[in-house]
């Protein structure tokens, strides 16, 4: 059985860091160590330090076996954290999940399906090539310095292709447009749970626009929106971490007293 690879610090209620694409646990170094309580953040499926079974690596595929770790390691009353595919999966486990839930928070997350028209338009010209029939690799000039050792080969990059390929732009793929939708009409619904939104100033690869921000704002119940005026790109912990831990830890002393 492949096994996920994870960081596990600190003591007491757990909270979850989960990251998207094309990044690892890593994203969260400079985070996790100001945030209160038991630390925890996996490596995604065939990601980081993780096992690289041969799996198609889809949505489901990655829900499945992070399913698999929230079981093993028994996590109840968990707020997650999510970047990228991190906040989609964290919605996901969390609709199918809500009496383990405390509370969700969100950064630059993939949380809605989007029209090609509202995704920025460098970003669509990007992810209309890598969505092309034949393409078998992610460019290594699509990832972050930090990560080009992690994903050194073709191979290691494939589950960062399906990730890129399976982004919900235009209707398509249907099957991941469909599952946010479905977890969707449970952060519309769920005014028991929490839900915190981190977001920046744009910088030029941000992926939530204006419009999607204030869907999100008129959409998810019990969401409070922090605004810091600082650019951020893309990968907000990265670039932005103290600003993003101390935001975190403002907002969970006020949901674990709750």
């Amino acid at each position: 059985m492949s096994e996920l690879s994870y960081v596990d610090s600190g003591t007491g209620a757990p909270v979850v860091f989960l990251h998207g694409n094309p990044t690892s646990s890593y994203l969260w170094r400079n985070v996790l160590p100001s945030v209160p309580g038991r630390r925890l953040a996996p490596d995604l499926i065939g990601m980081g330090a993780s096992d690289r079974p041969p799996i198609e690596y889809s949505f489901d595929d990655h829900a499945r076996y992070l399913e698999r770790w929230f079981d093993a390691l028994s996590l109840d009353d968990v707020v997650l954290v999510g970047h990228d595919w991190g906040g989609a999966l964290a919605a996901d486990w969390a609709s199918r999940h809500p009496s383990r839930v405390r509370g969700l928070a969100f950064t630059e997350a993939v949380l809605k399906p989007m029209t090609w028209e509202e995704f920025p338009a460098a970003g669509a010209e990007v992810f209309r090539a890598l969505k092309a029939p034949g393409v078998t690799d992610l460019p290594e000039v699509m990832l972050p310095p930090e990560y080009a050792d992690v994903y050194p080969t073709p191979a290691s990059r494939i589950p960062l292709l399906r990730w890129a390929r399976s982004l919900p732009l235009g209707g398509s793929p249907a099957e991941v447009v469909a599952r946010i939708e479905k977890f969707d009409g449970w952060l519309a619904s769920s005014r028991e749970v929490p839900k915190l939104l981190i977001t920046f100033d744009p910088g030029p690869d941000t992926m939530l626009t204006r419009p999607m921000l204030e869907w999100m704002s008129e959409t998810f119940a019990s969401l409070e929106v922090v605004h810091h005026p600082v650019v951020a790109g893309h990968h907000t912990p990265e670039e932005q971490p103290g600003l993003i831990a101390s935001t975190l830890t403002a907002w969970l002393a006020r949901v674990r007293s709750s």
